[in-house]
Order: structure tokens, then C-alpha cells, then sequence
């Protein structure tokens, strides 16, 4: 049987690949297509079958390990990306940056003023990491969907400011309310929740 695989996900292009077949008893066998289907080929003949062009890239969870992606435009694969022994590709991941998000940006609004910018690139510039992953946060006004939209849209304006710098963005990720560094039960913790975490991953 045939099955679409991705043998090294750095050599994860596939053009024409040719599959020869051999049974040993019998005088015919089946290969299963990519739509599932099977074609019947005799013994010691040849067929040439279409790839796939996958395109690989690293995905870091929030523990910092590696996987690679691999899409094709109409579906994907994730594997986690291993050293020869078996053990995950980690890297040290530590929260370096935190924004409080009333000084960034207006009630409602995830625009980034001149001012703020200018922190956030140098902030970019100077933190020397390999790659980032931006998270935002509000606290619990408002709807659970809108907190998330507008949490998500605001690590975006943020992780935006680092792309410009030339900085890897790993990930960008919104958690509206769900994560809340202080219970929403006062003004001032309230302000504490509504924020941006960039973490640094080395």
C-alpha cells in the first residue's frame, strides 16, 4: 500500500515519484490512490504516481517544542520534530515582555499609536531572541466573543510592529478573558488582565 508520507520534513517537496511493485504471492496487488481508491497492478509492474508539494514549517508550542507543519493548500500534517534518539526539539521559552494595554491603545481600539511603536520596536530591537509569540489578554467587560477578537487583534497590531523590525513571530494568539492574571473584581486588577505578553523564545 501506498500512503502519502513526508520521510524529512526539510525535504518535504514531492514532484513525480515512480513505485514498483512487487508481489510474491500472487499475480496481482492494489495501491491505494490519494483519493482512497485502489488500482490494480500486476506483479513487477511500474506506475508512476503523482506527489504532493507540501510546504514545512516549525510550529512551537507553549512548552516551547517543536513541530513541523507541513500544508498543502487543502489539508495538513503535524509532526513533532525530533533528534535521531527520540527526544522533542525544545527551546527555552520566557515570558520578557508584558504591555499594559491602556497605555498602548484607546477603549475598544486595537491601533498602536506613533509613541508606542516606537517602545515596541526598540523593545523588538533589543530583546535578541530567535523567535516570539505574542498573547493578548482583556479582562471580563464585555462579551467572551468580543474579548477574543478584540484580545487577538491587538497582539496582531502588536506582533505587526515586530515583523516590521525584521523579528520572527512564531505565533499570535488571543485569549480575551480566559486567562486572567487577577481576579476581575476591582478596577485596578481589571487594568492588571487588560495586557499583552510577548514571550522570547532563545
Amino acid at each position: 500500500m501506498f500512503l502519502k508520507s513526508v520521510r524529512t520534513a526539510a525535504a518535504a517537496v514531492a514532484t513525480l515519484c515512480t513505485l514498483h511493485v512487487g508481489v510474491a504471492a500472487a499475480d496481482q496487488g492494489y495501491v491505494t490512490n490519494g483519493d482512497y481508491g485502489q488500482l490494480k497492478i500486476k506483479q513487477g509492474e511500474t506506475i508512476v504516481v503523482d506527489g504532493e508539494r507540501y510546504v514545512p514549517t516549525i510550529w512551537v508550542d507553549p512548552d516551547g517544542c517543536e513541530h513541523w507543519v507541513m500544508d498543502d493548500g487543502a489539508e495538513g500534517y503535524m509532526t513533532p520534530n525530533v533528534r535521531r534518539d527520540g527526544t522533542p526539539v525544545c527551546r527555552e521559552v520566557n515570558l520578557c515582555g508584558v504591555l499594559n494595554t491602556d497605555q498602548y491603545f484607546a477603549t475598544d481600539s486595537a491601533k498602536i499609536g506613533p509613541a508606542g511603536r516606537k517602545t515596541l520596536a526598540e523593545f523588538f530591537k533589543n530583546a535578541s531572541a530567535r523567535a516570539y509569540i505574542v498573547m493578548g489578554h482583556t479582562d471580563s467587560r464585555a462579551s467572551d466573543e468580543y474579548n477574543m477578537k478584540l484580545s487577538l487583534r491587538r497582539a496582531n497590531a502588536v506582533a505587526a510592529v515586530g515583523n516590521d523590525t525584521g523579528a520572527t513571530i512564531m505565533d499570535i494568539r488571543g485569549y480575551g478573558e480566559r486567562q486572567p492574571k487577577a481576579p476581575n473584581d476591582s478596577a485596578a486588577n481589571m487594568a492588571k488582565n487588560r495586557r499583552v505578553e510577548i514571550f522570547c523564545i532563545r
